[in-house]
């Protein structure tokens, strides 16, 4: 009777704690996706549209393509552009819908991105601070290989009264030519980014370095620094460096 009490006592035990770490666990995951979604809330409430996009599967993209040139960094919908909103409700309904779904934000409408190497954007992000230069949301993308890329959100170039004096982001590169332009690129309409936070296959990540409560800068205020940091860069020997990419 005392051992056969004292296996069961045992194994009561055993699931005591198994219950105790699957409670803790539960609740850890409701807190990241509760932070999550506040982040996904700050973003919309600064006015920047977004769209549900790809997440990875182990060290592929959550899409049905095969081979996938960009995992788990494009728009899940080809409709992507109509569809990126700010609405509060719609977007707590996908974040709470596709709990392990990226967001991007589509560019050209509130705002543009100026999109630069991670070594180059870090420089130039020290320099037009020590300056005094007001810089807006900043976030960085991991990037196998030392291949991160920075993320300078701007307030957007708008569209010029004579429509022949604008081009589109999509004719600068598209995924397969990544490797022709690892400097400077300028998102404006017809491109997107992913928006912190963000998972990349191979335990990678986007995150803010500075967050979405800070206003929208002139791109131009930003732009002779950021060329010139990346002009450093590519001026130093180095690998192929893989860049960030316009379109799924």
């Amino acid at each position: 009777m005392g051992a056969e009490f004292g296996r069961t006592s045992g194994a009561q035990s055993r699931i005591s704690q198994w219950l105790r770490r699957r409670s803790r666990a539960d609740a850890d995951g409701e807190a990241e996706g509760a932070r999550r979604e506040d982040l996904l809330l700050a973003v919309a409430a600064a006015g920047l549209p977004l769209a549900p996009a790809a997440h990875p599967a182990g060290y592929r993209c959550s899409c049905d393509r095969i081979g996938c040139p960009t995992p788990a960094r494009h728009p899940v919908s080809f409709a992507w552009q109509t569809q990126s909103t700010t609405d509060r409700a719609q977007i707590e309904r996908w974040a709470r819908h596709q709990p392990q779904a990226n967001f991007i934000t589509a560019t050209g409408m509130v705002h543009d991105v100026l999109d630069v190497p991670l070594e180059a954007g870090r420089a130039a992000l020290e320099r037009l601070l020590a300056q005094g230069v007001e810089v807006g949301p900043v976030a960085e993308s991991d990037g196998a290989h030392d291949q991160g890329r920075m993320l300078f959100f701007t307030a957007t170039r708008g569209t010029p009264e004579d429509e022949d004096e604008w081009w589109p982001c999509e004719l600068d590169c598209h995924p397969e030519t990544m490797d022709e332009h690892p400097g400077l690129r300028w998102h404006c309409r017809g491109s997107y980014v992913l928006v912190p936070p963000a998972r990349l296959p191979g335990d990678l990540g986007v995150r803010w370095v500075r967050g979405p409560e800070f206003p929208l800068p002139d791109p131009l205020t930003l732009l002779e620094i950021l060329t010139d940091e990346c002009a450093r860069y590519a001026g130093e020997p180095r690998e192929d460096v893989a860049a960030w990419p316009l379109r799924g």
